[in-house]
């Protein structure tokens, strides 16, 4: 399947929401595109390479599939779009079309199915309901609370203050359980460093 790829400094995950604006002509063209046949596009975390001008160079193998949940003319004149992430997909080839637009060869991802949290997970659950409280969380409508594993493993991996790479490996990871056991200990690690 092609999908054309929006490559970005940050980490899209399934559920998650993000504001961009847009006002390159190659993506406003595309969302256009995207809109009309209510279709999405792709997220994928730049590694090489600037969000404006000529496509990046280098960008994660995987990323998400990002669909329109609303837009509207910011006071700047700019468009502006917020997004959903949805499937995670894997790129095989990619293109830097005429317009400098990305186009890719994908491949969907296969999701586990959502599974009820555990005891085990309250801690990270209560710490997703205290992020909650803040106002960029806030804006986003995101955190609170949330009752299957896949959901509190992607809003945490994309909340969080992880580096690039720990977030793209925490997309990687189709599987919940093996997600919150990877975010547990980068967040035993962070509060390790704070305690040291």
């Amino acid at each position: 399947m092609k999908l054309p790829l929006f490559p970005l400094n940050t980490v899209l995950f399934p559920g998650c929401t993000l504001d961009l604006q847009i006002f390159e002509a190659r993506y406003l063209d595309m969302i256009g595109r995207c809109m009309k046949r209510d279709e999405g596009f792709g997220v994928v975390c730049i590694l090489e390479g600037q969000e404006v001008g000529e496509a990046a160079s280098r960008f994660a193998a995987i990323g998400c599939e990002a669909l329109v949940r609303d837009w509207q003319q910011r006071p700047n004149g700019l468009l502006g779009i917020r997004v959903e992430g949805g499937r995670r997909f894997h790129v095989s080839k990619a293109e830097v079309l005429h317009d400098q637009l990305t186009l890719a060869e994908v491949e969907w991802l296969d999701d586990e199915p959502e599974r009820p949290l555990r005891p085990e997970h309250a801690d990270l659950a209560a710490l997703l309901n205290a992020l909650a409280e803040h106002p960029m969380v806030q804006g986003l409508g995101m955190g609170g609370v949330v009752h299957g594993q896949q959901a509190l493993a992607n809003q945490l991996s994309y909340l969080l203050p992880f580096n690039i790479k720990e977030k793209i490996h925490l997309l990687t990871l189709s599987d919940p359980d093996e997600r919150l056991d990877f975010l547990q200990g980068l967040l035993d690690q962070l509060q390790g460093e704070s305690i040291a």
